[in-house]
């Protein structure tokens, strides 16, 4: 049975990424944020503290690399696991609560780590140890619904040929390589989709232009050409197979845990402005009392009180998703649930936020307004709140995606 409060193994790492976050990513956090597009240096030593713990074994499966769903054995069967998904979950809420862009931009921390970490072979694991992988799935005509992917992939030889165009790859100009979807045969449909490492120094790859944008300004975010770029065979993550009754399940278990990060960004993010609008609550003299009804209390302290409830609900369906992912079980309606809920609820949190703070929250006096305009990326990318909640209604109601779209 899943246990909420955090494991003890984990708590000392947890209040090491606490300060982390409290000493190096929030002091740095308005600086790089009007420095759109410039590379946050700090974050190299940071990055090999992580690999230090990660390898040391002191930080669990530290990250977004850290994350791969293990299956149960029959020596197993009874024990309860907690592993690198919850691990990593319980560390970004805290390093998010620091910065979520500077989180993004953390070396071998991508997005695309999490998918290698994911799906990827043994063999692959080990001879891809230390890349910084960016995720390249999003393309023009294509956003939402990933199995609309145009981006081919044809074999020749020993090598696959990728053609199409990728948007949106989070610190796409600065990794080392990216993890691309494509599609294997295009009349095949989202049977033939695959995703392939590919290196940034490989020909026909082209870093086009850097987004500016409305948050995690300073995370870069690239478009990415691929024209006749060949990349070798063994570079295709996971099975090599066809399988048009499976689908592209081997890609899609991806999401099923990096969903649950990108909800703990939102967790962390939502927690960092609750905590700085309750100070700024008590020095206007507005108290929030646990004992007293809500109907009681000032409209300010109820909104917060509300706030806080909404907070909890995204906080333990993310540690729910991340702990079944660690012990084998399907978590795909979970880690659904929990991108689609603390999604919207880091949203709303950080601009009520705003709201209860006046003058104060809306001013760069604090980081109040940075914290909204990042946390609207929580809700749209790693899948949108309209397609997390269509995933949600398609497990419950044992519908396919051709029948409930």
């Amino acid at each position: 049975m899943i246990n909420l409060e955090t494991p003890r193994k984990f708590r000392a790492f947890v209040n090491q990424a606490h300060q982390v976050a409290a000493e190096m990513l929030r002091p740095n956090s308005r600086q790089y944020d009007l420095a759109e597009h410039a590379y946050p240096k700090e974050l190299d030593m940071l990055a090999a503290m992580v690999d230090g713990l990660g390898a040391s074994g002191t930080g669990s499966g530290a990250g977004a690399g850290g994350v791969r769903r293990t299956e149960s054995s029959d020596d197993d069967a009874g024990k309860v696991k907690n592993g690198s998904n919850l691990s990593s979950v319980l560390s970004i809420m805290e390093m998010c609560w620091g910065d979520v862009g500077l989180l993004l931009s953390m070396p071998r921390q991508g997005l695309g780590n999490s998918a290698i970490a994911s799906v990827a072979s043994d063999e692959q694991l080990k001879r891809f140890e230390g890349v910084w992988a960016g995720m390249a799935i999003t393309e023009p005509g294509c956003g939402s619904d990933s199995a609309s992917i145009q981006t081919t992939a044809r074999l020749d030889g020993d090598h696959y040929v990728i053609d199409g165009e990728k948007i949106f790859v989070t610190a796409g100009g600065r990794c080392d390589a990216v993890v691309v979807w494509a599609t294997l045969d295009k009349s095949l449909g989202r049977a033939a989709i695959k995703s392939f490492v590919v290196f940034k120094d490989t020909p026909g790859m082209t870093v086009d232009r850097l987004e500016h944008k409305l948050g995690i300004r300073s995370s870069d975010t690239a478009t990415i050409r691929f024209e006749n770029c060949r990349v070798p065979a063994a570079n295709l993550l996971g099975s090599t197979e066809v399988d048009a009754d499976k689908g592209f399940a081997g890609v899609m278990q991806t999401f099923d845990n990096t969903r649950p990060l990108v909800a703990a960004m939102a967790v962390g993010c939502a927690r960092a402005s609750l905590e700085v609008t309750r100070e700024l609550l008590a020095s206007a003299d507005v108290e929030i009392d646990y004992d007293r009804p809500v109907h009681l209390q000032t409209a300010a302290a109820a909104s917060y009180l509300q706030m806080e409830a909404d907070w909890e609900a995204a906080y333990l369906l993310t540690l729910q998703a991340a702990w079944m992912a660690d012990n084998g079980k399907p978590n795909s309606l979970q880690a659904s649930m929990a991108k689609a809920k603390a999604g919207r609820v880091g949203n709303d949190i950080t601009l009520r936020c705003v709201e209860l703070a006046g003058s104060l929250g809306y001013s760069e006096h604090e980081l109040l307004e940075k914290w909204a305009r990042d946390s609207k990326i929580l809700d749209i990318f790693e899948g949108t709140q309209q397609i997390q909640q269509l995933i949600v209604a398609r497990r419950l109601l044992g519908k396919t995606s051709a029948e409930l779209k």
